[in-house]
Order: structure tokens, then C-alpha cells, then sequence
């Protein structure tokens, strides 16, 4: 169009956002391999960086099969379409990412009961309460049991992590009642670089993960689901039903690629920091932090100051081009990554502290 002036790429931000990893710009790296990328028509399945990026992140994670999908909500509608009949219950905890925040896509496009169980401060679910509600009841009254969801890290609550005893403790359960489980791994990887073990530990548990790219592996968009091939191929027509059938997609794929081969590691670098700031926040009048949570890279913390409200502080923070979120009217998280600095996060306390003094 004449006069139309493309903006500039990533014009400078001096903001200090943390308010989710999702915000994170793709590493140089990323973006080389973005312009170069061989291209195909993906729902064909003629695209080859694509392709490469499905083997890989199905080899990455221990699985069979393995499709790129637009969103981490996508891929967790997806999945439950595939494992679950109309009707069928989800069973997952009350504090999951999928029943909050996920716009009751489950329910509202494929027909399934969300069945909420109570979550754990450390992400589980007790298994007597799981045995329970995942016991097939030979009454026409209630609605059969479909699948089991679990989520690692556990977002709300505050990025801790599900150890390989408890996801084989869960899977054995399922397993006895002739149900699948699907994890929504979102930051899994963040789950394995805090254990200090490889990913495939956690995954070998489940039979469907989805997980992002584009949150602490800081590709610009793509989740993953895999699983078994059977089980994709269903994933594969659900994606599509729900509008995800991308084409020229290895764009986006060549990210994905980077993202699994040079970004995992650095990881760490991003639970230090989120230590280093729970420890500087945990200091100040008003903010209490349980620091044996903070096990990744969200720091949750409950703020009861005198003076400030949540929304009050956020505000402050803001002003010194410092972003939070808030997770309810007395608590607010902090997420590290890609791009956030030790020097960033010593700025945050010093600024968090002349705003509290």
C-alpha cells in the first residue's frame, strides 16, 4: 500500500517485563533460521521444516509421533479430543492451567465434564482422590471417566515441579482403570533442567505431553503434542477441525527447531535469577514467599502491605517500567527468562524496595 511504512523490528523497550515468559523475543539465532527455512504446504504434510521439527521434538521427549500446534491451548484441547468421547469426564486438578485458563474449550467445543479435584501446594493430586474419581461407575446417572490431566510445572502454583515417582504413581493408577494420561507440560523442560534429569524421566509417564515453545524456550509461537502415532494421527484431525491447520508452518518451525536444540539449557540461568528475586522480594515489608516454591522460573508471592494494594504496587511498578501480574487481589507472580538478567532482577529489588520503604 503506498505510504505504508513497515514499523521497525523490535524497536527498543526498556521495560523489565515479567509478567509471563511468553513475551520473549526469538534469539538471533532464530531468526536466521526463520529466513532461511525451507517451506511446504503442512497440511499436505509437505512441509520439511516441519517434518523435522515433529521427529525431533517426538525424539526429544520419548514419544512416537509428534504434530506442531498453534498454542499450548490448542494442543491440550486437541489432545483431550483425541483421548475422550463426548460426555467423558476430564479429570484434572482445581488449580490446572486447563480448567482456568483455557476457556472451557473442552466442554464448550468437545462436549466433555470437567471433573476438578483438589490441588496440592506442591502440584499433586492426592491418588486416593484420582482412584476415586477415575473408578467407572456402572450407573447411567454419572459421566463416565475419559482421561487423567496432570500439569508440570503447576503454573498457579508457582512453577513447582512433579517428581518421576509421582507421574509413575499416577500412570499406574490410570492404567488399572483403563485410562490414559496427557500432561500439560507447557514449561516440562523447565521441570527437568530444576530435577537435573533428562525430560524423557518425566515423559515416559504419560501418554500424550503437550509443550510450549514459545515460552522459557523463547520460540515466537508453537506448542508440540506428542504421543503415540495413533493417538497424533487423532490429534492431527483435531488440530485441524479447530482451525490449526497451518501451511507454509516452517517459518514457525525453524524456531521450534533452535528452541529444542539451544535453548533448553540456559534454562537454568532463568531458576537462578527467579531464586535471586524471591530471595531480594522475600525481604521487603508486605511480601511473604514461600522460597522452598520457588523451584523454576515463577515466583508467586501473597502481598499484605499496609499502605499499597496489589493493584497499587503493580501500578508503582509500572511507572518505574517494571510489569508484574496479578494473580488474585493479595498475591502476584514474577516469571523469568529469556532476555531477564541478574542486573535486571537486582533492579527490580532495589526499585520494589523504594517503593515499599
Amino acid at each position: 500500500m503506498q505510504g505504508y511504512v513497515l514499523p521497525v523490528a523490535d524497536a527498543p523497550d526498556d521495560r523489565i517485563d515479567l509478567r509471563s515468559d511468553t513475551v520473549t523475543l526469538p534469539s538471533p539465532a532464530m531468526r536466521a533460521a526463520m529466513a532461511q527455512a525451507a517451506l511446504g504446504d503442512d497440511v499436505y504434510g509437505e512441509d520439511p521444516t516441519v517434518n523435522a521439527l515433529e521427529r525431533l521434538a517426538a525424539e526429544r521427549v520419548g514419544k512416537e509421533a509428534a504434530v506442531l500446534v498453534a498454542s499450548g491451548t490448542m494442543g491440550n484441547l486437541a489432545a483431550l479430543l483425541a483421548h475422550c468421547q463426548r460426555g467423558q469426564r476430564v479429570i484434572l486438578g482445581n488449580e490446572s492451567h486447563i480448567y482456568h485458563y483455557e476457556a472451557g474449550g473442552a466442554s464448550a467445543l468437545g462436549g466433555l465434564v470437567y471433573h476438578p479435584l483438589p490441588t496440592a501446594g506442591d502440584g499433586t493430586i492426592d491418588l486416593a482422590a484420582l482412584a476415586e474419581a477415575a473408578a467407572t461407575i456402572n450407573d447411567n446417572h454419572f459421566a463416565p471417566p475419559g482421561v487423567i490431566c496432570l500439569e508440570n510445572t503447576n503454573n498457579r502454583r508457582g512453577g513447582v515441579v512433579l517428581a518421576p515417582e509421582y507421574l509413575a504413581q499416577v500412570h499406574a493408577l490410570a492404567r488399572a482403570h483403563g485410562l490414559p494420561v496427557h500432561l500439560d507440560g507447557a514449561r516440562i523442560f523447565n521441570a527437568a533442567v530444576a530435577l537435573g534429569v533428562p525430560v524423557t524421566d518425566l515423559t515416559m509417564h504419560v501418554d500424550t505431553v503437550m509443550f510450549c515453545l514459545s515460552k522459557g524456550l523463547a520460540a515466537p509461537v508453537g506448542s508440540i503434542v506428542a504421543g503415540p502415532a495413533d493417538v497424533i494421527a487423532r490429534v492431527r484431525r483435531a488440530r485441524k477441525m479447530l482451525g490449526g491447520g497451518m501451511r507454509q508452518a516452517g517459518v514457525i518451525a525453524a524456531a521450534g527447531i533452535v528452541a529444542l536444540t539451544e535453548m533448553v539449557d540456559r534454562l537454568a540461568e532463568d531458576h537462578v535469577n527467579a531464586r535471586l528475586l524471591a530471595a531480594g522480594l522475600a525481604e521487603l515489608p508486605g511480601v511473604q514467599i514461600d522460597l522452598s516454591k520457588v523451584q523454576t522460573n515463577i515466583v508467586r508471592f501473597t502481598f499484605a502491605h499496609p499502605r499499597l494494594s496489589v493493584d497499587e504496587f503493580l501500578a508503582a511498578l509500572r511507572a518505574r517500567g517494571i510489569l508484574m501480574g496479578s494473580m488474585s487481589h493479595t498475591s502476584i507472580r514474577a516469571v523469568t527468562h529469556y532476555g531477564i538478567e541478574r542486573m535486571h532482577i537486582e533492579h527490580v529489588i532495589s526499585v520494589a524496595a523504594e517503593i515499599l520503604a
